[in-house]
């Protein structure tokens, strides 16, 4: 890899780690390249992806942004997951290092904010971004609907009486 290589290579990774929601630093020590190629594909169906990067250009691409106090991570054959979204990144990485002890979660980082193995184990469990939107717009959706039901009681109930009272009248 000639220099300009490398600077495009520090450059690209500078980007990663700039518009990173979250990213997820591990060993992949002993992963077949068909391992490899399903991470990036469930990867790829979260929104996230996995790129695997020399050491020393990752911790140059580090130096000035945000994420610079995770470059310690970067030791021996690591490679990074990262994903606009907080989570899906994390969920991904956690749930294959569960079927594929060959991967292992050293630690990462969402926003700004540093997180060891059992930190980026933790963020995995949270739902994701998705699953809070529906949440949060069940519980708006809930309260109208218990109004409109309350709302209308009254209305059947005065239905219910005056149509008891014409068939009283009516026999």
């Amino acid at each position: 890899m000639d220099k300009t290589q490398k600077t495009e290579v520090v450059e690209e990774l500078k980007g990663v780690f700039t518009d990173s929601g979250s990213l997820v630093v591990a060993h992949y020590t002993g992963l077949t390249v068909a391992e490899m190629g399903d991470l990036r594909s469930r990867m790829r169906a979260a929104g996230a992806s996995f790129k695997v990067a020399k050491n020393r250009l990752a911790v140059r691409a580090l130096q000035g942004t945000a994420v610079e106090a995770i470059s310690h991570l970067f030791k021996g054959p690591t490679g990074i997951a990262y994903s606009k979204d907080p989570i899906a990144a994390s969920k991904v990485a956690v749930a294959y290092a569960k079927d594929n002890a060959k991967l292992v979660i050293l630690g990462g980082s969402v926003g700004v904010t540093t997180l060891d193995a059992e930190g980026v184990k933790a963020l995995a469990s949270l739902p994701s971004l998705d699953e809070l939107r529906g949440k949060i717009v069940g519980l708006l959706l809930a309260p109208a609907t218990k109004v409109a039901g309350v709302i209308q009681a009254p209305a059947g109930q005065l239905a219910r009486v005056i149509g008891a009272y014409s068939k009283k009248e009516a026999a």
